[in-house]
């Protein structure tokens, strides 16, 4: 059995380890892996996946043995360790295949942390984990000498992990696929944001999805600490359980301890005290009541990980929103743009809405991940003036929106239509807003790409 804090002592020395998906995390792995001195073997049965292809990704150095299309049970006999992919579905007859066996299956979450060394924070929930992310990073930067930003943010934990030191602080985006394969991953700080519907699809139900999350705490003790959302039921109820010491945050009622939000004053309640931190309109450049939670969440989380008030606020204070959520892109013939790419959920969509000041021309739909649509609809409140629709979703929210009396739908065939649309659509004062309710899957790779294209977009329009 591999113990917790082995770190770099850890000896993959001539271990065969198969790594399946030849993506962001399965590169990463790769590279970690050969560097420990593994026996690799990188396997990828998309369709469209090639030797080839796939050797360009890899840096100079990283040799593993690449396998395209199916995997010969020769192989399969020989592996000691399964590294998946985050989009690899651990419940499918292959991957049970090995589970059967007693091989271990770890995610890169994983084994990054296992390889890495240092201290973690690590952040999940439905929506939120970005934004939530980023500024803790900079929180962190701005107080510790070596700081990683890693995990579903872009940058792969195992790239980084023999970077780190025993002084490392280390801020982890983790999405439930992540969370799936955890065995001895432990923060000493975690934050579990909110917990809504989506990749349903993938966990089958509300219940599978919400403990998946819950696995960011599992080896957590009461000497470490996990922030949670205590207006979302998922996660207040998981606080009466949860191992480590529970810090909540609340945007709707008044704690007696912990962080919420009193008109346009982020509050802090400790000890049966309460003290204004920061005012959300005058201190911040964020707008939203979802990201009023997020700095809510960030302040506790960066308390917890031990950094004092004035540096936490005054990061706040110098932050801006990220790139593809509510992001505001420019003002056209009197027409605000924003986008919300990243948008992928209905909850993450309503918080978008929720934003708007003024009469919105939104951009809807996208991929199918066998969500439903009604509270998304019904969060419009008179904001949305039109709903113009694209992808496999199309006709499924025109009829939802249908079924709730709204009749202002216009169907796209294509993102660039949809755009002429709005441009159409939109009069002055009014906003423009890119917030799918959807994943991008069908007509982008990902929510980047889709969000840039509408920046490109609305940057060419004329002035």
């Amino acid at each position: 059995m591999i113990k917790k804090g082995l770190g770099k002592k850890m000896d993959f020395t001539n271990k065969k380890v198969l790594i399946i998906g030849s993506g962001i995390s399965g590169v990463g792995a790769a590279e970690l892996l050969c560097k420990m001195g593994a026996k690799v073997f990188l396997f990828d049965g998309g369709e469209k996946a090639t030797v080839e292809g796939i050797q360009e990704k890899l840096p100079q150095g990283c040799t593993p043995e690449i396998i395209v299309g199916t995997l010969s049970d020769t192989v399969k006999a020989e592996i000691e360790l399964v590294v998946p992919s985050p989009g690899v579905p651990t419940d499918t007859p292959f991957m049970m295949e090995f589970k059967n066996k007693g091989i271990p299956v770890w995610g890169e979450l994983e084994l990054g942390y296992l390889c890495g060394k240092g201290k973690v924070i690590a952040i999940t929930g439905t929506n939120g984990k970005t934004t939530t992310t980023s500024l803790v990073g900079d929180i962190m930067r701005d107080y510790y000498r070596s700081v990683f930003v890693v995990g579903n943010i872009g940058r792969a934990y195992t790239l980084e992990a023999l970077n780190m030191g025993e002084d490392t602080m280390t801020v982890a985006e983790v999405s439930s696929f992540q969370l799936e394969t955890v065995e001895h991953f432990h923060p000493v700080v975690s934050a579990i944001l909110n917990v809504t519907p989506d990749h349903l699809n993938r966990h089958h139900t509300m219940e599978n999805y919400a403990a998946t999350k819950e696995n960011v705490a599992r080896n957590q003790t009461k000497n470490d600490t996990c922030v949670l959302n205590y207006d979302n039921e998922y996660t207040k109820a998981f606080g009466e359980n949860c191992p480590a010491r529970v810090v909540y945050f609340s945007s709707s009622q008044v704690l007696q301890d912990g962080l919420y939000l009193q008109g346009d004053e982020i509050m802090l309640a400790q000890g049966g005290k309460s003290k204004a931190l920061l005012n959300v309109k005058t201190d911040m450049n964020l707008v939203g009541l979802c990201n009023y939670e997020n700095v809510c969440a960030a302040i506790g989380i960066a308390m917890s990980a031990g950094v004092p008030m004035d540096s936490i606020l005054r990061t706040i204070k110098n932050f801006h929103a990220v790139e593809h959520r509510i992001e505001y892109v420019a003002t056209k013939k009197g027409v605000m743009y924003y986008n919300d790419s990243k948008a992928t959920n209905t909850d993450a969509a309503i918080q978008g809405i929720r934003a708007m000041d003024r009469p919105t021309v939104l951009i809807g739909g996208g991929y199918d991940k066998g969500s439903e649509y009604d509270d998304w609809i019904e969060n419009f409140n008179g904001k949305v003036k039109r709903l113009v629709l694209i992808g496999a979703t199309r006709d499924k929210i025109a009829e939802c929106a249908r079924r709730h009396g709204f009749e202002a739908i216009i169907l796209a065939d294509t993102f660039e239509e949809a755009m002429e649309i709005c441009v159409k659509e939109a009069e002055p004062g009014d906003a423009v807003l890119l917030s799918p309710a959807c994943a991008s899957w069908g007509m982008f790779p990902n929510y980047e790409v889709r969000g840039q294209l509408f920046k490109e977009i609305v940057k060419g329009l004329e002035d």
